[in-house]
């Protein structure tokens, strides 16, 4: 064997997983739950993705009670509906969510820092 025989590895793409998962994310499958930092201290958390027959007003009126916090129901030109909670409430929500039968584990994603 001489020293020309080397196999030099093929491309590598780092972000392939990335970008099919990206494809995968625009479908309505998972629900996002999202922290958005205000100021200071203070925190929103945003739900998106729950499916159009739910109601949204009676989902966040369980929030708010079983959470203590306010929060509103948005409308979003490109989003649709999202439900807006005061704080860092994302485990809590996921945990409700998936309590109350409304969303299963595996279809939930938590974004943020």
């Amino acid at each position: 064997m001489s020293d020309f025989d080397v196999q030099t590895p093929t491309a590598f793409d780092p972000f392939a997983d990335a970008n099919a998962e990206n494809s995968d994310a625009g479908s309505k499958d998972y629900v996002h739950i999202r922290v958005q930092q205000r100021n200071g201290r203070k925190s929103l958390t945003t739900v998106q993705g729950l499916k159009k027959e739910f109601s949204y007003n009676k989902i966040l009126k369980d929030l708010k009670k079983e959470f203590c916090c306010n929060g509103t129901v948005v409308q979003d030109p490109e989003l649709g509906q999202v439900i807006q909670l005061q704080g860092d409430q994302r485990k809590n929500v996921s945990a409700f969510l998936v309590q109350a039968g409304i969303v299963k584990k595996e279809h939930i994603k938590i974004h943020g820092f």
